[in-house]
């Protein structure tokens, strides 16, 4: 069975790295010539520099890749995931205290790994094209930030998750699944208040009558939002986006100051009628329902198999590791039995996208707004215009960009 599993992750794997290879090549048989409706903001030049800019992205998110799995076959299927058990165990804490201190390490480790990789893209890609604005200091201030605050909320979630698990061994299912569904809300009404703030300013939008704008299109679109506000991400990054944050009474409006540079006042709100599109169709709350959907599936089968004894051996591990070792086990086997959902989900995605797309061009009645603006940030983000059909089946959470302009074109020509 150790074998059997192995096969299926190897050619997962090597699926994937067949659909970025086809990719690339595609980019390189289509990515020389300008597509039409884009010659306003993208030069022959800046086509190059952008192809140029996927391909370095590409080859680095790659050699993560490699590096990443060649680790996870060495932990899993040489075992050594079982000699970690043993040293974490032979601290002999109690069985909170140790699933603590077992997945915390594991994270740092993780996070250690990475590093190398993520200084790489920030210092030297990001850099070279022009897009890094951070410095040393805050990027280590940033990440002494994100571990901390991670290991804080991982420690709480393992502790009350080990707590109810011991509290109630045959229902503890149900009581984790409503447990992490209530986190999930509270986190959302807390965010943009209490963790955010730690990474960025905010602030109330600047620009002379841009905050105006919004809130007539707002209200046109019969949507209350506490705030609209900008944020310093150019501190980081010359990237640009905008986006809703919050829940309920606490939702607000986010504009990355960057995209206010990079765009007029029509562009920007279209943007963001996109945005209001997703809670205006639904979008937001059917995504939270079909998660806790799945999650809940997923607790009830986690609890049949955590017990199963024959769950270590499928990977040829002894039958006395610890829970936190089988939780391991079972979510490294379970993303192998949900990858084939990936497309779907991207699929999904893309179509509440368009939905988006829709609701923008006839709240605002100018689709070629929402138009320009896409074609800027591809622009300015420097964005793949040519991804390969599969790989965008497979992998894109939004319609191609390309795809996306001509049929906003189409719908302000009067065209369905």
């Amino acid at each position: 069975m150790k074998l059997g599993i192995f096969l299926i992750f190897s050619a997962m794997t090597a699926f994937t790295y067949w659909l970025r290879h086809i990719n690339l090549q595609h980019l390189k048989e289509h990515g020389y010539k300008v597509p039409g409706g884009f010659e306003v903001a993208i030069t022959e030049e800046k086509l190059r520099t952008s192809s140029a800019y996927t391909f370095d992205s590409s080859r680095l998110g790659l050699w993560d890749s490699l590096f990443d799995n060649a680790l996870l076959i060495i932990f899993l299927f040489g075992g050594f995931i079982a000699t970690y058990d043993s040293f974490v165990g032979s601290f002999g804490h109690s069985p909170i205290p140790s699933a603590i201190l077992f997945f915390l390490l594991l994270t740092w480790a993780s996070t250690l790994i990475g590093i190398p990789f993520d200084l790489y893209g920030t210092f030297r890609i990001e850099s070279r094209y022009g897009f890094n604005t951070t410095t040393p200091k805050l990027w280590i201030i940033d990440l002494i930030k994100s571990q901390a605050i991670g290991a804080v909320l991982l420690a709480f979630l393992t502790a009350v998750i080990f707590w109810l698990i011991c509290w109630s061994s045959l229902h503890w299912w149900i009581w984790v699944w409503a447990f992490l569904a209530l986190f999930s809300l509270f986190m959302m009404f807390v965010s943009p208040y209490l963790i955010e703030p730690l990474f960025n300013r905010y602030e109330p939008v600047t620009e002379e009558g841009l905050e105006d704008d919004i809130r007539v299109m707002m209200e046109k679109a019969g949507l209350k939002v506490g705030k609209v506000q900008q944020m310093d991400a150019s501190k980081r990054s010359r990237h640009s986006n905008a986006y809703f944050t919050g829940i309920g009474k606490v939702k607000r409006i986010v504009l990355y100051d960057t995209l206010i540079k990079q765009m007029n006042h029509g562009e920007i709100v279209a943007v963001l009628a996109h945005e209001i599109g997703h809670w205006k169709k639904g979008h937001i709350w059917k995504r939270l329902l079909w998660a806790e959907i799945l999650a809940l599936a997923g607790s009830w089968i986690s609890f049949k198999l955590l017990v199963w004894q024959g769950l270590p051996g499928l990977l040829g591990l002894p039958t006395d590791i610890s829970l936190p070792a089988r939780m391991v086990v079972l979510g490294f086997l379970s993303s192998l039995v949900l990858f084939p959902l990936g497309p779907f989900s991207a699929w999904r995605s893309r179509c509440h996208e368009r939905e988006a797309d829709r609701f923008a061009s006839d709240l605002t009645g100018r689709p070629q707004d929402l138009a320009s603006a896409l074609i800027k940030m591809s622009a300015e983000n420097l964005s793949n215009l040519f991804p390969h059909p599969l790989y965008a089946a497979f992998s894109y959470s939004h319609p191609p960009v390309v795809e996306r302009v001509a049929t906003l074109n189409s719908w302000a020509d009067g065209r369905s």
